[in-house]
């Protein structure tokens, strides 16, 4: 089924304000009525109990308190990601249109808009299916030792080469179809949606991604 595109807009669901408690209301003031003495009663002071109050038609009840939604960085398979078709991993997919030149660029916008929802960034994935990604690149410079110990330590955004088996799967994928053949494409992409936990993003030219995906389903 082919990917519908998509600009690369990610909203995370956040927390509204709680509804207020009726305990902070003050009772209205009561009517006065006779009494048995000369005169009425005195009014009871405004923030007498409700008991004091004057019988009538009770007002709307203040909506119940539901249960207050955890930060977006906190959650994990209830994430709300962006809209777009489930993966059988049970990932959501979403394509952003992209030259292959812009694919890195764009790969990176989702990066940003996914932290400025709340996202951890060690919960991302990058994978690239043609050159490497600056980042990854300039990491290797030091030696593949200290580069895969940033990967196990799960601590920030990690970039890799689609083709790298060593890199485990993470809640968010992204793909930079920056080169490469179909062959690999096709290979990458069903190795991104298994590695993907709820979301894959795949950033690319989306006649050749739908190419690639209908020839591989």
């Amino acid at each position: 089924m082919p990917l519908i595109p998509e600009e690369p807009q990610i909203h995370e669901s956040v927390p509204g304000p709680r509804a207020s408690s009726a305990a902070g209301r003050t009772a209205p003031t009561p009517r006065p009525v006779p009494g048995p003495g000369p005169g009425p009663r005195p009014a009871p002071p405004r923030g007498a109990p409700a008991s004091s109050a004057r019988p009538g038609k009770p007002g709307p009840a203040a909506p119940p308190r539901g249960p207050v939604a955890a930060p977006p960085a906190q959650r994990t398979g209830s994430s709300q990601p962006p809209a777009g078709k489930a993966g059988t991993t049970g990932a959501q997919l979403q394509l952003i249109p992209a030259p292959v030149a812009g694919a890195i660029d764009a790969a990176d916008e989702a990066v940003d808009l996914l932290l400025d929802s709340g996202r951890a960034p060690g919960e991302i994935l990058v994978l690239t299916t043609g050159e490497r990604h600056p980042w990854a690149a300039h990491e290797l410079s030091f030696g593949e030792a200290s580069y895969w110990a940033q990967h196990d330590a799960a601590e920030d955004v990690f970039y890799a080469d689609a083709t790298a088996e060593r890199a485990t799967g993470r809640p968010v994928v992204i793909v930079a179809v920056n080169g490469g053949t179909d062959e690999s494409a096709a290979l990458a992409l069903p190795s991104a949606m298994a590695r993907a936990g709820t979301l894959l993003i795949v950033c690319g030219d989306p006649q050749r991604i739908n190419s690639v995906l209908g020839a591989n389903a």
